[in-house]
């Protein structure tokens, strides 16, 4: 018997195989299991979104909290306050442009040409 011929008998079995309808009982059970793992499905998505919103919440207050000394010198030095002309470190001075001119000298040996 040659290869083929065995896959051939294999092919003939395979198209004369009869498989039972489902039962009512299997029916029942596989719904009822279904719904069970998409019920445990939901349940573990809300705890694992409610983990991120607690991790959330926890960064929002650490940085809120390291961040009240910045908040309380703001309030108490708002920017109407700064004294006329005094020059803060990046801060834009109106009226006075910083111009530069740059000469652009092009050798003919650079072009290319030889």
């Amino acid at each position: 018997m040659t290869r083929s011929d065995h896959i051939e008998m294999q092919m003939e079995n395979l198209s004369y195989t009869t498989t039972k309808p489902a039962s009512l009982l299997r029916k029942v059970a596989a719904f009822f299991i279904t719904a069970a793992l998409i019920g445990l499905v939901l349940m573990f998505s809300v705890l694992i979104f409610v983990a991120v919103l607690t991790v959330g919440a926890m960064a929002v207050g650490y940085l809120w909290w390291k961040t009240r000394d910045l908040r309380k010198q703001m309030r108490n030095h708002p920017l109407d306050e700064v004294l006329e002309g005094e020059v803060i470190e990046g801060e834009v001075i109106e009226g006075e442009i910083i111009k530069s001119e740059v000469l652009r000298v092009i050798d003919s040996s650079y072009r290319g040409e030889r």
